[in-house]
């Protein structure tokens, strides 16, 4: 296979697959209409808010394979790097909160708040893989590596 060839089906692959992002946007929507449950609502906000930015990085991705090229500037990422070495910080400091949290709630039936709160961790160790990534790509990069 050609690179254009792996490239258009990249592309393909995230136009199909925004159609479901959007079919998520809409579910979530129709349950939140159908609910008062706060659990319930905020679930399905929480889904629908993740959807919604998986549509615009497929968009993302989609759009630099058709239009317009995507680089990294080893300057640019040099001039914010200690602020997100800083805000890496942060997010340590979440998951910590939310693992203390959580080994307090242990066993004591709380599980709504215990479900929630293990959202949270995830959500928080998410953010910080994602900035790790980010962190792998500077390490790969001159002069910043």
């Amino acid at each position: 296979m050609s690179t254009r060839e792996i490239q258009q089906e990249i592309v393909t692959n995230m136009r199909k697959w925004q159609k479901v992002e959007n079919a998520s946007v809409a579910s979530t929507g129709k349950v939140i209409e159908k609910t008062e449950n706060p659990v319930v609502r905020m679930v399905m906000e929480i889904i629908q808010r993740d959807s919604q930015m998986h549509y615009r990085v497929q968009e993302f991705i989609a759009d630099s394979l058709e239009h317009k090229t995507v680089s990294l500037d080893p300057d640019e990422l040099g001039q914010v790097w200690s602020l997100i070495e800083k805000h890496i910080e942060l997010e340590k400091q979440t998951i910590k909160f939310a693992e203390a949290a959580l080994i307090v709630l242990k066993g004591r039936k709380m599980v709504v708040q215990e479900y929630l709160l293990d959202y949270l961790l995830i959500d928080e160790e998410k953010h910080n893989k994602i900035l790790e990534n980010l962190e792998t790509i500077k390490k790969g990069m001159y002069p910043y590596g």
